[in-house]
């Protein structure tokens, strides 16, 4: 069995800490690059649902506008048959 010596013994500590550090700030850089892509993926889910909130409420304003403006001629014809058959029954007095 071969016996090492202190320097040798020191070297592969060394050699073994450097490794390991160079192991940990790799791992801690591929956690942060993860956490960012995360944190960006989360925003872009955000946004395509904002802009699908936004197509659904323009689309329901327009109809709301429509409808507003359908019942607005419906409600004027009527007032104008009701106020025509008023007179035409009592004559304009």
């Amino acid at each position: 069995m071969r016996r090492y010596s202190e320097l040798e013994i020191d070297t592969l500590i060394e050699d073994l800490t450097t490794a390991a550090e160079e192991a940990i700030e790799q791992a801690a850089a591929e956690a942060a690059k993860a956490a960012a892509l995360a944190s960006i993926e989360r925003e872009s889910r955000a946004i395509a649902e904002s802009h699908q909130w936004r197509g659904k409420y323009e689309t329901a304003r327009k109809a709301g506008v429509k409808n507003a403006v359908i019942t607005g001629v419906i409600c004027f014809f009527v007032g104008a048959a009701l106020s025509g058959g008023v007179i035409a029954i009592y004559g304009g007095r």
